[in-house]
C-alpha cells in the first residue's frame, strides 16, 4: 500500500485552518476513488447515464368538455378551458402533432339533466358519446379514454347513488349506494365503449366496480376495451379547481330531503394516512380485470405509486391533479419559481417512481418543452 503524504496544516486568507493533503503537484486532494461527480460533468455523459426518461407519449391530457357553442376558461386552472367541439378536436390535433396521443375527457353537465341516479350518463346521444365519435371520426389515431363516474351527472354532487336514508351512513348522513352505483357505471362504461373510445377509467371508487364493468363489456363484445382502474383515489384537498371546473362538488341537501348527502367523499375514497390499503385495492383490481392502475393525486403519493409498481404486475398511471397543476401555475405567476424547470421535475418524478402514465394538464406545453430540447 502506498503511503500517503503527510497532512499539511494552512492557515486560510480569512484565518481559519485548513487540513488538507497535497498531491505531486501541489494541489489540494482528498482521498476518494468513487467520485459520482464523473458522470455528471458534462451533458454528453449525464444524457448516456439518465436513469429516467420522460417523453409525450407517456402523457394523457386531461380535457373539459361542455355542450355550449364556445370555449370557456377556467379561472382556477390558467391554460385549461371547457370545450366545445370545434375547440376540442383543434386542442387534440395540435396535441397528436406534438406527440401526445392520449386523452381523457371530463364533461360539465347541466344542472336540469343531472339526477341522483345520473341517468345522463348513460345517454348514447350525450355529450361523452358525441365527443368520442368527433375525435375517432377526425383522429382515428387518438387514444380516447372516459372518465366512469357519476358526479358530474349527480344532483347531490357524488360518485355514486345516494341512499334516501341515515341507515349505515357516516354521522347522520346519507350513505352512497355501492351495488346500485355499479350497476350505473356498468352501464355508463357500455356506453362509452359502443361509441368507440379506447379505455374507460372508472373513477368511482366503489367495491367491485372493476369486475363488474369488464364482464359487461366483454359480453357486449368490447373485449378490446381497456380498463384503467382510480385503484388508489385518496380524500383529497388538491381536487378543488377540477370541480369548479365541473361543478361536480358534493352538495347540502335539498328541500325536503331527510337523509342530508354526505359533505365529503371520504367514505369511498382513500384515507390520505393509508399506504397498505392501496395494496388491497391494487391486488382486487388486478383480480377482476384492471389493464393498468390508477394513483391520485400524484405528487403528495409518490410512495404509493412506487409500492403498486413494486407490488403489481401491471402498469401504474399518475394523476397530476387540479390542484398541483393551479399551485405550480399559481407560483410560475408570482415568480416564485422556474415554470418549465419545476413542471419537468415533476413529470420526472412521477416516472422515477414507477409510474408509465402520467395524466396531467400540462402534457402539451410538457411536449413542447422536450421536443424544444432534442
Amino acid at each position: 500500500f502506498r503511503r500517503r503524504p503527510s497532512p499539511i496544516l494552512a492557515v486560510g486568507k480569512r484565518g481559519f485552518c485548513e487540513f488538507f493533503e497535497r498531491d505531486k503537484m501541489g494541489d489540494i486532494i482528498v482521498y476518494q476513488k468513487a467520485r459520482p461527480r464523473r458522470n455528471r460533468k458534462t451533458s454528453a455523459i449525464r444524457n448516456m447515464v439518465r436513469e429516467t426518461l420522460v417523453s409525450p407519449h407517456n402523457f394523457v391530457l386531461p380535457l373539459f368538455v361542455h355542450d355550449k357553442n364556445i370555449p370557456e376558461e377556467i379561472l382556477s386552472m390558467p391554460g385549461c378551458a371547457r370545450h366545445n367541439i370545434d375547440s376540442l378536436l383543434k386542442e387534440v390535433g395540435e396535441s397528436l402533432k406534438l406527440g401526445v396521443s392520449h386523452f381523457v375527457l371530463f364533461p360539465k353537465i347541466a344542472d336540469n339533466l343531472k339526477d341522483n341516479l345520473g341517468t345522463a350518463a348513460s345517454d348514447p346521444k350525450g355529450l361523452i358519446p358525441e365527443c368520442i365519435m368527433a375525435i375517432k371520426a377526425t383522429y382515428p389515431e387518438a387514444y380516447v379514454w372516459t372518465d366512469v363516474a357519476l358526479d358530474p351527472y349527480s344532483n347531490k354532487g357524488h360518485d355514486g347513488v345516494i341512499s334516501s336514508d341515515t341507515k349505515h351512513g357516516d354521522g347522520g348522513y346519507a350513505r352512497v349506494i355501492n351495488d346500485l352505483t355499479i350497476e350505473r357505471l356498468a352501464n355508463q362504461a357500455l356506453c362509452h365503449a359502443n361509441a368507440g373510445c379506447d379505455i374507460v377509467s372508472p373513477s368511482d371508487m366503489m367495491d367491485g366496480r372493476v369486475g363488474a364493468i369488464r364482464e359487461v363489456l366483454d359480453v357486449h363484445g368490447h373485449t378490446d376495451v381497456g380498463i384503467v382502474s382510480y385503484t388508489a383515489k385518496y380524500a383529497s384537498g388538491f381536487y378543488g379547481p377540477f370541480r369548479d371546473a365541473l361543478d361536480s362538488a358534493p352538495r347540502p341537501a335539498g328541500p325536503g330531503e331527510d337523509a342530508p348527502p354526505p359533505k365529503d367523499k371520504k367514505t369511498y375514497q382513500m384515507d390520505p394516512a393509508n399506504s397498505k390499503e392501496a395494496l388491497r385495492e391494487a391486488a382486487l383490481d388486478e383480480l377482476e380485470g384492471a389493464d393498468m392502475l390508477m394513483v391520485k393525486p400524484g405528487l403528495p403519493y409518490l410512495d404509493i405509486i412506487s409500492a403498486l409498481r413494486t407490488e403489481s404486475q401491471l402498469p401504474i398511471a399518475a394523476y397530476q391533479v387540479s390542484g398541483e397543476y393551479a399551485m405550480l401555475k399559481a407560483a410560475a405567476a408570482n415568480g416564485w419559481i422556474d415554470e418549465k424547470t419545476a413542471v419537468l421535475e415533476t413529470l420526472v418524478s412521477f416516472r422515477r417512481a414507477g409510474a408509465s402514465c402520467i395524466l396531467t394538464y400540462y402534457a402539451k406545453q410538457a411536449a413542447i418543452w422536450l421536443n424544444e430540447s432534442q
